[in-house]
């Protein structure tokens, strides 16, 4: 079946057998309580999925199969005469829960080169859409368009037994993680470039080959995309674009349809339009104050002035993390090894001193610090990706290999469709008088 494919199955077998167990041992063992509030407030906190891939720490951000971003950094394989690991890398380790050799990453380069060969009319799909569209929009439809390759989809209109789920997933997830770079590069030149396609060069890395497909020569550029994409990968299951992909995806809706729902998620402003949402910010600040390179005083103003105009701060704040996330870290390390002069990047470290202690002072925000999204967008500035609409995509890019190596692990364990139980605010009020029980205890 193939090296990774075998590995992969090996891998899933074992757990699957260790949940069934647990499962006759523990089933009935209550794990947590909910609370109403918790009902009407986005759920935050409560236990409600299982994700293999990864786990997030509210002290130290998000921990991949219990390695963190610096431990990454230093253990997952470097594409020759880097510093930073190769995407590839993560999703092996996603996908087989342990770290991978250089060969093995190299394996999976060439496994991803060989299968990502994008059909024609995914092209012509994106050409009908007016050009003004979204590059999200068009990124969504493009994936839409691919999904006429889905083996999964044929397998199953064929009469696919229950146990090869999993293989056509594999098989569909590793062609779609190929083709994206590909279909989002395109995006990128006839948006913003008059149509100037590049090629792919299948002698690069995955994350280097889209870099160079976006038009972006400078290694520097291709080091900060290997990054981008692997801390960008995976932030468990409850996020809005990993759990989508899961629901979709638990309906057996194929990966291409899963994947593309999961997008739309991503699209929204609250999860990965955040980043576009914060250089926007700034860039609106810097013309306000008339200076490329506003002081720490000036910023405060303009802070202060943001919010009590009833307006966030982008970029600050998240639903589990009580710590600077360290995405957000690894970013700025970065920046200050190759770009330490940037006045844009200079001002985003001086919002990153600034902002924290005003929104402490307020006592209305539980973390006061920095997501990924406050720093992504100058890094990609300094570089001359200034289209900040299209960051997006990236994020989506990257994100795929964290939603589709869950995918895998979801088939192979045979994860049932989602179908949580909701209620209605008059069942809530009857229950509150003692009239209902709507626990069904």
């Amino acid at each position: 079946m193939g090296i990774i494919k075998d590995r992969f199955k090996a891998k899933a077998d074992v757990t699957a057998v260790e949940i069934k167990e647990m499962l006759k041992e523990h089933g009935n063992k209550v794990i947590g309580e909910v609370q109403l509030s918790q009902i009407y407030q986005g759920m935050r906190g409560m236990t409600g999925l299982v994700t293999e891939t990864s786990l997030l720490d509210a002290q130290d951000g998000i921990r991949f199969r219990g390695f963190t971003i610096p431990e990454l950094r230093e253990k997952l394989p470097k594409a020759p005469g880097g510093t930073e690991p190769l995407p590839e890398g993560l999703f092996y380790l996603m996908l087989i829960g342990e770290l991978p050799t250089e060969d093995d990453v190299q394996h999976l380069s060439a496994v991803l080169q060989r299968r990502s060969h994008v059909p024609t009319h995914v092209f012509h799909t994106i050409d009908a859409l007016p050009l003004n569209t979204h590059p999200m929009t068009q990124f969504v439809v493009g994936v839409m368009a691919l999904q006429t390759e889905s083996q999964f989809a044929k397998k199953y209109a064929a009469g696919m037994n229950k146990k090869d789920y999993w293989e056509a997933v594999f098989d569909d997830s590793m062609d779609l993680i190929a083709r994206i770079p590909h279909v989002a590069a395109y995006i990128y030149r006839r948006k913003y470039k008059f149509g100037n396609h590049i090629q792919p060069n299948g002698l690069l890395d995955w994350a280097g080959n889209f870099a160079q497909m976006l038009g972006f020569e400078d290694e520097k550029f291709h080091e900060l995309m290997r990054l981008y994409m692997t801390i960008h990968a995976d932030h468990e299951g409850g996020n809005v674009s990993a759990h989508t992909t899961h629901l979709v995806g638990s309906a057996l809706s194929d990966p291409y349809l899963s994947f593309a729902a999961g997008l739309n998620g991503l699209a929204g402003p609250l999860h990965g339009l955040a980043n576009q949402e914060v250089i926007k910010w700034i860039l609106e600040m810097q013309e306000e104050l008339k200076s490329d390179d506003p002081s720490k005083e000036e910023i405060e103003a303009y802070v202060r002035k943001t919010l009590s105009e009833g307006k966030v701060v982008p970029g600050y704040g998240h639903a589990v993390l009580r710590q600077t996330d360290p995405r957000f870290t690894a970013q700025m390390e970065f920046g200050k090894k190759h770009m330490p002069d940037d006045k844009l990047v200079n001002t985003v470290w001086k919002v990153y001193d600034v902002v924290p202690p005003i929104l402490e002072s307020l006592g209305k925000v539980k973390n006061p610090w920095p997501n990924v999204d406050a720093h992504s967008g100058a890094l990609l500035l300094h570089f001359g990706l200034k289209e900040y609409e299209y960051y997006t995509v990236l994020f989506g890019v990257s994100r795929a290999l964290g939603v589709l190596a869950s995918l895998c692990w979801d088939r192979a364990l045979g994860f049932p469709l989602e179908r949580p139980k909701s209620v209605t605010t008059d069942l809530v009020k009857k229950w509150l008088r003692g009239e209902d029980n709507i626990w069904g205890d």
